[in-house]
């Protein structure tokens, strides 16, 4: 499989995982993600940072705030922890 269409594929996958939990369909949203980082682990992708950082590195759910994510900005720094416990902080700049 050549690297373009891996990531459109990837492109895709998040788009139905970001549906997924919209519909609260939290295990196909898992399944999508699992299966979006594996096809970027086996063409040697990064995976897009919008979509890394959208989803939970332990239970793999796509994140959305107010329904399975908090989310906080504290001191040039957004915390995110999820349902299953995981916290995830990130820098920014104002």
């Amino acid at each position: 499989m050549s690297a373009g269409i891996a990531e459109e594929r990837i492109e895709r996958l998040a788009a139905l995982a970001e549906e997924a939990v919209a519909a609260g369909k939290f295990d196909r949203s898992r399944e999508y993600v699992r299966l979006a980082r594996r096809l970027a682990e086996r063409n040697r992708l990064s995976l897009p940072r919008r979509f890394a950082r959208s989803t939970c590195d332990d239970c793999d759910v796509f994140q959305r705030p107010g329904v399975n994510v908090r989310v906080r900005v504290r001191r040039g720094r957004v915390v995110r922890r999820c349902d299953c416990g995981a916290i995830a902080r990130y820098p920014y700049r104002e």
